[in-house]
């Protein structure tokens, strides 16, 4: 997953710097260059060999160019950075994701394995074996196989599956929970590994969309009327194109709840 949150970083970084370099291009030629006088500042417009003194009445061009400069500065750290993520991405372990695939059920090793990632009480392994109404809708789009052997939409729902698998904590995916008149299908339905209670969460992935974050709130104000309330019931995630869900924060999720 690392590998992943590192690309997706650098095509963030990528976007950035695409962008600083197209404003540069239309800031006038030349730097700021800023002399303290006393009590005073001057500024001073260089080309590299000389330097031209910008009277305060141009203060609009003197602005221009500590934007520049500022840009400049920001373009520098930018490329560096991406500059080690390349370094880490040539040097990428290519057998990454090896140790998660020994738990899938197709693995010699499943056997010998699941013991240590189910749930340790027997009637919660009951439930999660039971059949249950799961989300009819687009089943195409279950595409990404976990570690416990289901199906999910979006690789960062597989991150949490592996997460909740790994740490025995007993879930379902997307299964049908009644509010009201309505029925949702939360994405993770939970039970905590010694008390049973029932835990929901709700990974909202495409939150820089406006129509997304609209009808995410509108599901988090119908969840809290039925008595289902974030941070308490329902835990929360959420991830943008430029901020995908860290996977250190998810596993302090899962601890801080049920370890």
């Amino acid at each position: 997953m690392l590998h992943e949150t590192m690309c997706a970083e650098r095509q963030r970084l990528e976007r950035e710097i695409v962008s600083l370099q197209a404003r540069l291009k239309e800031l006038p030629e030349g730097k700021r260059v800023c002399v303290r006088n006393g009590c005073y500042t001057k500024w001073y417009r260089s080309d590299g060999h000389d330097s031209v003194y910008i009277p305060k009445r141009e203060k609009a061009f003197a602005e221009q160019l500590a934007v520049k400069k500022y840009l400049q500065m920001r373009l520098k750290e930018l490329l560096q950075e991406q500059r080690a993520i390349d370094f880490y991405l040539r040097h990428h372990n290519s057998d990454a994701g090896y140790a998660e695939h020994l738990l899938s059920e197709n693995s010699l090793y499943s056997e010998l394995l699941s013991p240590y990632f189910t749930p340790e009480s027997q009637e919660l392994q009951k439930w999660m074996a039971q059949p249950y109404e799961s989300n009819p809708a687009y089943p195409e789009q279950r595409i990404h196989k976990t570690s416990a052997g289901i199906f999910v939409r979006s690789k960062s729902e597989a991150l949490i599956a592996m997460l909740l698998y790994m740490n025995k904590i007993p879930f379902r995916y997307e299964c049908a929970l009644s509010l009201g008149n309505v029925t949702v299908f939360p994405d993770f339905t939970i039970r905590h590994p010694h008390t049973g209670q029932f835990f929901y969460w709700e990974h909202f992935g495409m939150m820089d969309s406006s129509v997304y974050a609209k009808n995410a709130f509108s599901k988090l104000q119908l969840y809290t009327e039925h008595g289902i309330v974030p941070s308490i019931q329902l835990l929360t995630t959420y991830e943008t194109k430029e901020h995908p869900l860290d996977s250190a924060a998810a596993e302090n999720l899962i601890k801080s709840y049920f370890l």
